[in-house]
């Protein structure tokens, strides 16, 4: 999955136990008729992704939903989701087209057989 808005914050690396887990999260607003806030938390070596990325700046993120169950004290199920960056790349302005391909010049060159050839083709 992917999704698509401007970063709205970025906070340091978090290094949790003495495994050293890493965690960074991001904040990014979606490009929507009703905007949403959502973070996203990279984690491990995808933390350094976040490195090179500003508040402001627009980006799609790919992204993997995770959910998981706890069990509370009382005994009661509860459950969890989040939302785990993979992958974020600078997004193209919207209404930016793929670059121009370059015309040909002399178009004739192209479709023209050579001479010494026989034109044997059935169509």
């Amino acid at each position: 999955m992917e999704v698509t808005g401007k970063i709205k914050l970025i906070n340091e690396t978090q290094t949790f136990g003495a495994s050293g887990f890493r965690k960074r999260e991001l904040v990014i607003t979606t490009n929507e008729q009703y905007p949403q806030m959502l973070m996203v938390e990279f984690v491990q070596d995808k933390c350094d992704l976040l490195n090179s990325y500003q508040v402001g700046q627009d980006v799609k993120i790919s992204i993997n939903l995770r959910g998981r169950e706890w069990i509370n004290p009382e005994g009661e199920a509860k459950y969890f989701n989040s939302i785990q960056g993979w992958r974020i790349e600078a997004a193209q302005p919207e209404g930016a087209a793929a670059p121009p391909v370059a015309p040909l010049d002399n178009l004739e060159s192209v479709s023209k057989t050579n001479d010494n050839e026989p034109d044997d083709l059935p169509f």
